[in-house]
């Protein structure tokens, strides 16, 4: 069997954008809004693998298509994992990143210890079964924004072994580091091992 397009349950331009540079000519990402999904999908759980499969079960059950989702969180020691699933939403409900980004250094004012991770957990349903895959990027949270590329908390995110924020680095060069990237090369070698 071969897969030629993924449905990515998603309505963020960015995140198919940055998945389809992963996986490059393997397999076309399909958004939702180019399948005419218009609905909001729920993110109302307390982890990202609930989250993630919510999504590709809604989806799923919507199109009976292969599709998958995929949930990232911001994770800080000092804020004990927080704000983890509700990162999106971390200053409130329909609140923009912006906002979010000045709460966590608000939050985060005179901690010295600034470790923290991205962490991405994939939901992938093929042939009406689920699979799990998850990405880590370890790094520490900065003082201040640097660089306005890429979205959500990018701007204030170091990665190991960069002097750059995520902010501050093109797609080619944050996918040495992503998160989501290391979930989706994952998925990408399950596929490869299973459907050729």
């Amino acid at each position: 069997m071969v897969l030629h397009q993924l449905l990515f349950a998603t309505h963020n331009a960015h995140k198919v954008e940055e998945i389809q540079a992963g996986i490059g000519d393997l397999l076309r990402v399909i958004s939702l809004k180019e399948a005419g999904i218009e609905q909001e999908i729920p993110e109302p759980h307390d982890s990202l693998q609930e989250n993630a499969s919510e999504k590709s079960g809604t989806i799923h059950r919507m199109t009976g298509l292969d599709c998958f989702s995929e949930d990232t969180g911001l994770e800080v020691d000092a804020l004990g994992g927080a704000p983890g699933a509700y990162s999106a939403r971390y200053a409130g409900e329909g609140n923009s990143f912006e906002k979010n980004i000045d709460l966590l250094l608000q939050n985060m004012e005179g901690e010295k210890n600034r470790n923290a991770r991205f962490r991405t957990v994939i939901s992938l349903i093929l042939d009406k079964k689920e699979y799990f895959f998850e990405g880590i990027c370890k790094g520490e949270i900065l003082k201040e924004r640097r660089g306005n590329r890429g979205f959500g908390y990018d701007p204030v995110f170091r990665p190991e072994g960069s002097e750059l924020s995520f902010g501050g680095m093109g797609l080619e060069e944050k996918n040495k580091y992503s998160h989501r990237k290391k979930a989706v090369d994952q998925m990408i070698r399950f596929i490869q091992s299973n459907y050729k």
